[in-house]
């Protein structure tokens, strides 16, 4: 998709609103609030610098991007939306970075009648659908596609019997119901549930626990950083069972702080992870590929994460909806923000970085298997699994 331009960067203030663009009385306006502090900032960082390279201007209007840190907090995200909403008047909502904040941001999108595409892997964001949920998109993988990449994989290798050790938050209850789930269906037995919190520095106690139970795998239902520390300590402690990670740890800050302790650990992640090692018939391939190159001249080399990518995911949702709201009405107004919330809803085939969407009145986020891979980890980097 050809782009119109790349805005100069950014000097991003925590907490400040950001804006770019030269704003008319037409102007599109896009908000977002992301964790570019707290437990959850190596998600929200790359978030954050991809509106660095989004365009100054789509299907003739010009758009003007507001950014706020929501410091991974549920009750900051909301004022965040409210503030986007009530005072910068925008058209749609890109947020947050983890399940919490998105889950408190979508109850004020319902109720103001605004779009909002979350950036948080739980799947209860927009399953089941409901008519506050009519407003809310999702651009990462659904937990309940990744869980079951999970499970099947833990078959193949000969997995009887598994412990979990996740955030006691939304992220780790929807990872819990879906592995319940996706293991059940594969003979496989939960045999020890932990919890832990995103900002906790030890986790010895559920370590303990694990252990006793002796478990043949362990999984770890944990996103960015904090989702090393339960690994370390099983490390530590002489677990020598099959470790599996979720999507949600699929970032280079999590093999800088994992490091050789991470060797040999299996996870699903989006295409874009592995974007190079994919075969040129993969549709994925160039758009990630993309996106890839042009973040990183902005940013550095090697700065790309695929949590940034749901951000330009969640951005190319709403662009691609835009012509056709425009039909409906001017932006900023009510009649242009439910035609985006319309158009969102019908997508077809559109290649993201992430895999390949087609939404539906029921389906509000449109992967299928394509927009996952398994990988493990291999000398600190990511290996492609056949």
């Amino acid at each position: 998709m050809a782009r119109s331009g790349v805005p100069a960067l950014l000097a991003i203030v925590t907490g400040a609103v950001l804006s770019v663009s030269a704003a008319s009385a037409d102007t599109i306006r896009i908000g977002m609030s992301m964790s570019a502090t707290g437990p959850a900032a190596s998600l929200g960082i790359p978030q954050r610098n991809t509106v660095n390279i989004l365009p100054r201007q789509i299907a003739g209007q010009d758009v003007e991007y507001f950014v706020l840190d929501d410091a991974t907090d549920a009750t900051k995200g909301v004022a965040n939306i409210r503030k986007l909403i009530d005072e910068n008047k925008v058209d749609a909502v890109i947020g947050s970075s983890a399940t919490p904040a998105s889950a408190a941001m979508s109850t004020v999108a319902a109720e103001k009648g605004v779009p909002e595409v979350v950036m948080a892997a739980t799947a209860s964001l927009v399953v089941p659908m409901t008519p506050e949920k009519r407003w809310i998109f999702k651009s990462p993988q659904n937990d309940s596609l990744m869980a079951d990449a999970i499970a099947t994989h833990m078959a193949s290798k000969g997995v009887k019997t598994v412990a979990f050790i996740g955030f006691n938050d939304g992220y780790g209850d929807g990872w819990l119901t879906e592995m319940e789930r996706a293991t059940k269906d594969r003979g496989i037995r939960i045999v020890d549930v932990e919890r832990y919190a995103r900002p906790d520095t030890t986790v010895t106690g559920q370590v303990l626990k694990i252990m006793a139970a002796k478990p043949d795998a362990v999984l770890v239902a944990g996103a960015g950083t904090p989702a090393a520390l339960p690994q370390k300590t099983l490390k530590e402690r002489g677990y020598a069972g099959l470790y599996y990670q979720t999507h949600g740890a699929a970032n280079a800050d999590f093999l800088r702080v994992g490091g050789k302790d991470l060797e040999g650990t299996f996870l699903p992640v989006g295409p874009i992870v592995v974007a190079d090692q994919l075969p040129d018939s993969n549709p994925v391939k160039a758009v990630a590929l993309d996106y890839i190159k042009r973040y990183e001249v902005a940013n550095g080399a090697g700065s790309a994460t695929s949590f940034g990518a749901h951000a330009y995911d969640a951005f190319r949702m709403i662009e691609a909806a835009i012509p056709a709201a425009l039909t409906k009405g001017k932006p900023g107004t009510a009649e242009f923000r439910a035609g985006l919330r319309d158009a969102m809803e019908q997508a077809k085939g559109l290649v993201l970085c992430h895999g390949i969407a087609t939404t539906s009145a029921q389906d509000h986020q449109g992967f299928d298997e394509r927009a996952r891979v398994m990988v493990t980890i291999k000398d600190g980097a990511w290996k492609l699994l056949p």
